[in-house]
């Protein structure tokens, strides 16, 4: 038996330098992610940091979140309006001061179909984001098939997007993102100096609190001893990853230019 905690998910540790350092600040982002607090985790500290210089940050949640829970009696439908407003909090905590879309498709279920994909579009035609920010689908290994399938919509919405002749009825103007950045990257290749910003990120975090046990490894009984932990892991990492980098604390990603 051990007593050693399971791994948050803040993706991987680079394995080699990160030679692209800190995009421009944009004028507006969007995160697209599988489930509530995935943006927290995997770039809080760049969604802060960004939203104190006047981004403007808006947030694509794909599912509910109905499974973030090891009670088997727990009921999903409060869980998932518990959720839903951990996620508007975590947002606000942050700076973000875009949407907050929940697509409410059935946690564990998500699918890369054309209707999602579809959706997916129409928020980036409708946000209009200089940078958009999910999962790296080309991960190797992953288990859970919600971040997969999360990272192939984000990166065909953004080709739909794009595009006058997908999703006419949108009635939109089409949108060519400048930039994405992968967060759970397989072979990361930048980073975002997230130095100052860690505090908001942990402090984003504990706003799930659905997720203490499932995931935080915090107690229903914590005197604060663990929360206190479970935020110097969480600065661990961005240090470990700045280390790396040559800044004080960082956020890793894979960078995709050209879209």
């Amino acid at each position: 038996m051990t007593n050693e905690l399971p791994p948050l998910p803040l993706g991987d540790l680079p394995t080699h330098s990160l030679d692209s350092h800190d995009l421009a600040t944009p004028g507006r982002a969007l995160v697209i992610v599988a489930h509530p607090d995935d943006a927290e985790f995997q770039c809080g500290g760049t969604l802060a940091k960004w939203a104190s210089k006047d981004c403007i940050i808006s947030y694509l949640v794909l599912t509910d979140g109905s499974k973030g829970t090891w009670d088997a009696d727990r009921n999903t439908e409060a869980l998932v309006e518990q959720r839903r407003a951990e996620q508007m909090e975590a947002a606000r905590r942050l700076g973000a001061k875009g949407k907050v879309v929940m697509l409410g498709h059935v946690d564990g279920e998500l699918q890369p179909t054309l209707h999602v994909r579809d959706q997916v579009a129409y928020w980036i035609r409708s946000t209009r984001p200089d940078v958009v920010l999910a999962h790296d689908p080309w991960k190797r290994y992953r288990l859970h098939p919600d971040h997969r399938n999360a990272g192939w919509l984000a990166l065909d919405g953004i080709v739909a997007a794009r595009d006058p002749h997908y999703f006419r009825h949108h009635g939109l103007d089409v949108h060519r993102p400048e930039f994405a950045l992968l967060f759970e990257a397989d072979e990361p290749d930048h980073v975002e100096d997230i130095t100052g910003f860690v505090d908001a990120k942990v402090d984003a975090l504990l706003a799930h609190a659905s997720q203490f046990i499932t995931t935080h490894s915090i107690p229903t009984n914590d005197d604060g001893s663990a929360a206190e932990a479970f935020g110097k892991r969480v600065r661990d990492h961005a240090e470990t990853v700045g280390s790396i980098a040559g800044v004080a604390r960082g956020e890793a990603f894979k960078i995709l230019s050209s879209l």
